[in-house]
């Protein structure tokens, strides 16, 4: 005698309730979680206050453009390392370190350039660090014009 087996059905596992379940765990979490609104850092940057200085006749100027390129009293210089630009400083300044400086950077200029050369010169000694600014529109300047 023959017998025959019983079909069997395919085993599966229903995942309908446990996604339902993990939904509402999620929402629920989302519900009770306090948030905290991250504030960020507030900067109010200074503008122009001070009185215009008379042009000095011997003073170091470096120039930062935008690409961070460095000028140094109109000369370019061959690449942008700190030991190029203190050597430019040395050959203007020809190693008065009293000599003032006046540091005028593009306003898309990166703030490490800035600070590259600043950091030049204050590794030589250089103390009378100037930066330029830009005078605020409709406030009149202090030589009258």
């Amino acid at each position: 005698m023959k017998f025959r087996r019983q079909r069997l059905d395919d085993v599966s596992v229903n995942l309908t309730p446990l996604i339902d379940v993990v939904f509402l765990l999620l929402i629920f979490f989302m519900v009770s979680t306090s948030f905290t609104r991250e504030t960020s850092l507030s900067i109010d940057l200074p503008e122009a206050q001070g009185e215009i200085k008379d042009a000095v006749e011997e003073e170091v100027e470096i120039l930062i453009d935008e690409g961070g390129s460095y000028r140094v009293n109109g000369q370019g210089l061959v690449d942008n390392s700190m030991r190029t630009l203190q050597a430019a400083i040395y050959k203007v300044s020809a190693g008065d370190t009293t000599m003032p400086m006046i540091i005028t950077a593009d306003a898309q200029a990166a703030h490490e350039d800035v600070v590259r050369a600043m950091d030049a010169a204050g590794q030589m000694g250089f103390v009378h660090l100037s930066i330029t600014t830009r005078q605020p529109a409709g406030v009149p300047r202090s030589d009258g014009q």
